[in-house]
């Protein structure tokens, strides 16, 4: 129905006046994704970014087409968005992890890799086995470090309980500054399970809705969805140890450089940005498995864009290329689950 709405508007713009068909794009997307401007200069500009993005995905997928490269573009939500994360204020992961620091010293359990080596699954997908809650948007919020945190959660949580409960984001958001959390303005997710851990849990996304901003603390314990007893920190840089965490443990939460427009852009197929960094990170995700295809090695990635984003919400990340992206970098996961 939504696009159907979307199609008459465009057809009614273009029996008012005469309008290239790029024009006609481009009121199509702002339509899609609600997009307005404060001014008309601002449009103006907009719109420049956004041809040229066109460009971009146009010559990117003709490639793909040609086997040149192992994914696809789109003109997603931040097809107006150049590519300089300092300046655009737009980009939903500004200041997701802008305190990360490769340098911290983690402060978790050590994630223990099993004595004896066994054969570990060829792939995994725990959203087969029930772990896994829809995808979410954080919307213009730098919070991606408060649903990484509640995704891995939910995991351990229905590993526990065999119930699946979407736990609240937003408390997290309105909560967690004690510990070195900013709300909107970033976190990290050890943080997060730090808290939740010393708070007693963490409230059901019901009872504590996301709000996409920074409000004040509303946790009830009456509501409590999820307990946490502690976190492990999959040994930094090794993908092998994140792989035997993801097929072993269950969803573990992530951190990955997500500041190319290649990786706003994603579409679909397994996406390789050979100049992404696996030190500079400002984007918490969640890795729910991984697998292969056409040669390549992958991980299965959750991300917090909402549906329009990627493959309805989730990437295929390359893995095993020198933990590209960061993706085994400063990964964990929470301890316990379940309501005590």
């Amino acid at each position: 129905m939504r696009l159907l709405l979307v199609a008459a508007a465009v057809l009614a713009v273009a029996s008012c006046a005469s309008i290239s068909l790029e024009d006609l794009e481009f009121h199509a997307w702002k339509l899609k994704f609600g997009r307005s401007y404060a001014s008309p200069v601002e449009e103006a500009q907009r719109k420049l970014i956004w041809l040229n993005n066109r460009k971009l995905v146009l010559v990117h997928n003709m490639m793909a087409d040609q086997g040149i490269k192992t994914y696809r573009l789109g003109m997603t939500y931040f097809a107006d968005c150049s590519g300089n994360k300092q300046t655009n204020k737009q980009k939903k992961n500004l200041g997701c992890l802008g305190i990360f620091n490769s340098s911290i010293t983690h402060r978790g359990s050590s994630f223990l890799r099993l004595a004896e080596p066994i054969d570990l699954p060829v792939s995994v997908d725990w959203r087969d086995k029930g772990y896994v809650t829809d995808v979410k948007d954080q919307k213009q919020c730098g919070s991606c470090w408060a649903f990484s945190t509640t995704g891995s959660l939910e995991g351990q949580n229905f590993r526990k309980t065999g119930k699946l409960v979407s736990l609240s984001e937003q408390q997290l958001v309105d909560c967690s500054g004690d510990y070195g959390n900013y709300g909107c303005g970033g976190g990290l997710m050890d943080n997060a399970f730090k808290y939740i851990k010393e708070n007693g849990g963490i409230d059901t996304e019901e009872s504590y809705p996301y709000e996409g901003e920074d409000g004040d603390c509303r946790y009830n314990p009456a509501n409590i969805g999820a307990t946490c007893t502690g976190y492990v920190d999959v040994k930094e840089g090794d993908e092998d140890a994140l792989q035997e965490a993801v097929a072993t443990i269950g969803p573990v939460s992530v951190a990955i450089d997500a500041s190319h427009v290649s990786f706003q852009l994603y579409e679909s197929g397994i996406y390789n940005e050979p100049e992404c960094s696996s030190s500079e990170l400002d984007h918490g995700v969640l890795a729910v498995g991984y697998d292969s295809e056409g040669g390549h090695d992958f991980w299965l990635v959750k991300n917090s864009w909402g549906l329009e984003w990627g493959d309805k919400g989730y990437i295929k990340m390359t893995r095993n290329r020198n933990n590209q992206c960061g993706i085994a970098t400063a990964a964990s996961y929470p301890l316990g689950g379940g309501v005590l």
